[in-house]
């Protein structure tokens, strides 16, 4: 449902999203990071935080589910992007951090657990993993894209047993002029 939306919107939703200043949230995700290793941008959509952490001078990976998005992607970033979903997603790399920012939130509630938990698997030890959801207890449909909501406790209820731990969270405005009165959960999870 939410896959085909991003293949229908791919360049609105690009144009939507490059321009949106993330570099706060950019230094609390990169000063947490055990060292400064290899990023894995899991959900990159179009490319923009790719992007930024190529300029900043890191090593980055990125997979989207969305072809068009990919194609996009690949263009922004000047590198190759894979075209997967989160628990298709393999590499032998380890990475010290994980940056899904505003991309498990399409994966379903009963899904979350199992994604978050392979996503683990491919961190360094004390690896972090940046997420963003809509603030909230309940999931929706909005566009045609399924949204899982968040608080920190059901956060936290998504964690259990998968390795990792909540370090921060913190809830902030969406950044698009046209979406300032929605809330975010953004976290910092540790892997232990």
């Amino acid at each position: 449902m939410s896959l085909k939306f991003y293949e229908d919107n791919a360049e609105q939703f690009a144009a939507n999203t490059l321009d949106v200043d993330m570099s706060a949230i950019y230094e609390r995700f990169l000063s947490a990071l055990p060292q400064p290793g290899p990023i894995l941008d899991a959900g990159c959509g179009a490319g923009r935080d790719v992007a930024a952490f190529l300029q900043l001078g890191y090593e980055v990976s990125g997979f989207d589910a969305s072809a068009k998005l990919v194609e996009i992607a690949r263009k922004v970033s000047n590198i190759e992007i894979q075209h997967s979903t989160f628990l298709a997603y393999e590499n032998e790399q380890r990475f010290a951090g994980i940056w899904a920012c505003a991309s498990l939130l399409h994966v379903p509630a009963a899904q979350l657990n199992g994604t978050l938990r392979h996503l683990a698997q491919l961190l360094m030890p004390q690896g972090v993993i940046y997420v963003s959801f809509k603030y909230g207890e309940d999931d929706n449909v909005r566009d045609g894209r399924h949204f899982t909501n968040c608080t920190e406790e059901r956060l936290i209820g998504f964690l259990a047993g998968t390795g990792l731990t909540l370090d921060s969270f913190w809830v902030s405005n969406d950044q698009r002029p046209e979406r300032s009165d929605e809330q975010w959960l953004n976290a910092l999870l540790l892997a232990h």
